[in-house]
């Protein structure tokens, strides 16, 4: 499957909402050619490069697909487009067009169906109702309503403010009760800096 990819300094998950301001002629013909097409592009995080210019050199090898749901011209003048999450991927291989747009070979991650929270679940429940009310969060419109682990993994690995990194290994983990294991754990080592 062959995949336009748009390298951000950002980890973009399933169901996740992500706003754009699009103004590089090569990024304005994808997202040209998706509404067109009813396509979506993949975001993948870079690693190495910038978001701007040359194709970013590095960037993590498994992505989330994202598809457009509004779009408007901003104040300035420039595109805005508001994107969700799709399905997960990952890069088999890529190449550079000459606009130096990124288009790889992805094959899509499987998705382990959609478990119920469990009462162990509560506290995170909780950290994600209270995320729900940061303004910022809450001009996603997200919907923060976690329909099970899956939803709940999801959204607190994109709100919670950890490293790229550990954002790219926690979308790289198929088993929700993994992923939010995993959350567990790094939010315990944030609040260990914070009182150490």
């Amino acid at each position: 499957m062959s995949l336009p990819l748009f390298p951000l300094n950002t980890v973009l998950f399933p169901d996740c909402i992500l706003d754009l301001q699009i103004f590089e002629a090569r990024y304005l013909d994808m997202i040209g050619r998706c509404m067109k097409q009813g396509s979506g592009f993949g975001v993948v995080c870079i690693l190495e490069g910038a978001e701007t210019g040359v194709a970013a050199p590095g960037y993590a090898q498994v992505g989330c697909e994202a598809l457009i749901t509004d779009f408007h011209q901003q104040d300035n003048g420039l595109l805005g487009i508001r994107v969700k999450g799709g399905r997960r991927f990952r890069v088999l291989g890529s190449e550079v067009q000459k606009d130096q747009l990124v288009v790889a070979q992805v094959r899509w991650l499987d998705e382990a169906a959609e478990q119920p929270l469990k009462e162990d679940d509560a506290d995170l429940v909780a950290l994600l109702k209270a995320l729900a009310e940061h303004p910022m969060v809450e001009a996603l419109d997200m919907g923060v309503e976690a329909a099970g682990q899956q939803s709940l993994a999801n959204q607190l690995a994109y709100l919670l403010p950890f490293s790229e990194l550990d954002k790219i290994d926690l979308l790289q983990l198929d088993d929700p009760q993994q992923r939010l294991d995993a959350i567990q754990l790094l939010l315990d080592e944030l609040q260990g800096e914070l009182f150490a």
